[in-house]
């Protein structure tokens, strides 16, 4: 696992800056309590609810996961949460839903980067139904044993493994099922650069770099990218017959 000083002081949360240390040294901004989740859309119950309502409703599991930034760095991180399928089924799908997106939160009074127009908040990311619902996709609450820290996207996060770091939108207030696809925010802001999908694949370069290898931090040199982050077994059935150079 990767040394939690490095976990919580390297960072992309743009809601802080765009320097890896913002999210540290601006963290403490961030006001998690009250924090309420808003559960709208092609659900059967919508919903405002408390954030410790939802933590209450599910037992925390830990799971240790890589995580892949598409600027090719990379951790392992041992996650606390439970799965987004849990809590997707417990509002209950329509037979509408094609998608979840999900939106981060939104103060610039005090997210000091969201001052700025380096995208267009708040922050929005999504998933296509069957990864929202696969058993490795979960919400996480914490990490190392204990609760989420700000800068790693207090009070609760979206963890996708097999994907780019930029899919696990941080410090999430909404959640909502979709019929059609969302325009997400990276997309939005640079369609050349950043896909719907992002999934890792040392076969797909980013426009201005390689991600055949990554640089995983607290290492020395580097090592090969694996297919799908090194979960292809799990989730390479939900891409059959899709073309990964065209949907990257």
């Amino acid at each position: 696992m990767t040394a939690i000083k490095d976990v919580t002081t390297y960072n992309n949360f743009y809601e802080f800056g765009v320097r890896k240390s913002d999210p540290e040294v601006y963290a403490h901004k961030l006001q998690t309590d009250p924090w309420r989740v808003s559960i709208q859309g092609e659900f059967e119950k919508t919903a405002e609810v408390n954030f410790e309502d939802i933590l209450s409703r599910y037992t925390l599991e830990e799971r240790i996961y890589r995580l892949r930034c598409v600027e090719t760095w990379s951790m392992v991180i041992p996650w606390l949460g439970f799965p987004l399928a849990d809590l997707l089924n417990h509002y209950g799908l329509t037979s509408r839903a094609n998608y979840i997106e999900f939106e981060s939160v939104l103060d610039p009074d005090n997210l000091r980067g969201q001052r700025s127009s380096i995208i267009e908040w708040p922050y929005r990311e999504a998933l296509r139904i069957d990864e929202a619902m696969h058993p490795l996709t979960m919400i996480a609450v914490g990490m190392y044993g204990e609760k989420m820290p700000n800068q790693n996207g207090a009070p609760m996060r979206l963890v996708v493994p097999w994907k780019y770091g930029f899919k696990s939108i941080k410090s999430v207030v909404a959640i909502r099922a979709l019929e059609e696809k969302p325009t997400t925010s990276w997309v939005a802001q640079n369609p050349e650069e950043y896909g719907f999908y992002a999934n890792v694949n040392p076969n797909v370069d980013h426009p201005r770099w390689s991600q055949a290898r990554e640089r995983r931090i607290g290492e020395g040199g580097r090592r090969q990218t694996l297919m799908f982050n090194g979960y292809a077994d799990e989730v390479a059935q939900l891409y059959s017959g899709m073309d990964l150079q065209k949907h990257y």
